[in-house]
């Protein structure tokens, strides 16, 4: 009984955990990428001469591009 007790939790564990690795996919400097649905993180605003990171989490529409700094003359 306490066996397959064990292997009742274990096995929704190892399921979970499996998700939860680093996944990071490096984009080239030379190429831009595009956001996909539902993405929501905090963005730097240009207020003058200085870049400011938000207070909040912005949405960020599906569609919206990301460019490299190379792309953007300050």
């Amino acid at each position: 009984m306490l066996r397959r007790m064990m292997t009742l939790c274990a096995v929704p564990a190892v399921a979970f955990a499996s998700g939860c690795g680093p996944r990071t996919i490096l984009v080239p400097e030379s190429s831009p990428v595009r956001i996909g649905p539902n993405v929501k993180g905090r963005v730097y605003v240009r207020e003058g001469n200085e870049w400011t990171l938000s207070a909040n989490d912005v949405a960020i529409p599906e569609g919206f591009y990301l460019v490299p700094p190379s792309y953007v003359d300050e």
